[in-house]
């Protein structure tokens, strides 16, 4: 396979806005490091309007090819660049990037009218609301549900699509459906009262998270004989848990505008759940952007084990206040996150060979 090098440039984009990210996310946790304006309270937009905002879109832009998609992804990245010298130009790009994903999705779905489709439509229509809202002034603690609601449901019409060679029942997709509705209802209700929004949205990301572990074709992969087929069902089954541990908190706790309980009930999610799904789609999505195999091995689940053990450090030091204790569990999960990019460049260049 040859190497689509024309893709590098927005994957590069994605990948600095990652590291940026985490850069703001370790003096978020109280580590002493140099700054620039507006870095530490960007550390959100960045993972999710920079990193994920240019990958999502480029993903389908690539698998569609039409050429004025290729704008999308480029929205956004321009975006998270703005973020630091021009807040509002930041707002306005993201949002276009947002308007843009839909816009793709409402192409995947004239074309392909499905229960998978609609949910992914609706996962970018959260986005585009959610960018909305943060471009006028919203707080982060109360619209980050929608940013929230955007990558699970993307990530669940993802799911939901691969799952149909197990022919799921009608029932079991209608099912869906409604944890699914549930999560958007109780992202728009977070927007008014933000107490019985939080506790909705937990209540449909734990429903959602069972409906995965009983459903998903992942399930069945762990003990599959194909090393890789197997890691990847790992990875995904381990972030359904996550799933579910993140609705619980929510479920719980209600409303929360910062502090270690808002860390713990954020980043079970973002960290647990989505990152796992990162690393366990990585091995199919590069492939398909750059036209270049992953050479997968056992080195894989060095990465993955330290996500998941840095991940428990760093919600205990919430739950206890014990802060070198989320410090250092911050710090890893970041540790883990570098290790997966090191090692998935490097087995994509080693796969080419």
């Amino acid at each position: 396979m040859k190497l689509q090098t024309r893709f590098i440039p927005f994957i590069a984009l994605a990948i600095l806005a990652l590291i940026f990210a985490m850069w703001a996310g370790l003096i978020r946790l109280g580590w002493l490091l140099p700054s620039i304006p507006n870095l530490a309270l960007a550390h959100g937009p960045l993972m999710i309007c920079g990193f994920l905002g240019v990958l999502i879109p480029l993903e389908r832009a690539v698998a569609i090819r039409q050429k004025w998609m290729f704008f999308v992804p480029l929205f956004s990245g321009l975006g998270w660049v703005s973020l630091f010298f021009a807040p509002f130009l930041s707002g306005i790009l993201f949002t276009l990037g947002s308007l843009g994903t839909l816009a793709i999705l409402g192409v995947m779905v004239k074309r392909e009218p499905h229960s998978h489709t609609v949910t992914m439509a609706f996962g970018a229509l959260a986005w585009v609301i959610g960018n909305i809202l943060w471009m006028i002034g919203f707080p982060i603690f109360q619209i980050v549900f929608w940013w929230m609601s955007f990558l699970i449901l993307t990530i669940g019409g993802e799911r939901l699509e691969l799952n149909r060679v197990l022919r799921p029942a009608p029932r079991q997709i209608l099912v869906f459906g409604i944890f699914a509705s549930m999560l958007f209802v109780g992202t728009l209700l977070a927007t008014f009262n933000l107490n019985w929004g939080a506790r909705l949205s937990g209540l449909a990301m734990l429903t959602l998270a069972f409906w995965f572990v009983k459903n998903d074709l992942s399930t069945r992969n762990i003990r599959h004989p194909n090393p890789l087929t197997r890691y990847i069902a790992i990875c995904l089954f381990s972030g359904f848990i996550w799933l579910g541990i993140g609705g619980l908190v929510h479920l719980y706790f209600g409303a929360l505008y910062a502090g270690p309980l808002y860390d713990a009930a954020l980043h079970t999610v973002f960290v647990g759940f989505i990152i796992s799904m990162i690393f366990g789609h990585a091995p199919i999505i590069f492939p398909a952007i750059l036209g270049a195999p992953v050479n997968f091995s056992r080195a894989f689940y060095g990465h993955l084990v330290l996500l998941h053990l840095s991940l428990i450090l760093r919600i205990t030091g919430d739950l206890t206040n014990l802060v070198a204790v989320r410090k250092w569990g911050g710090l890893l999960n970041e540790v883990a996150i570098v290790l997966f990019l090191g090692m998935t460049i490097y087995s994509i260049l080693k796969g080419k060979k």
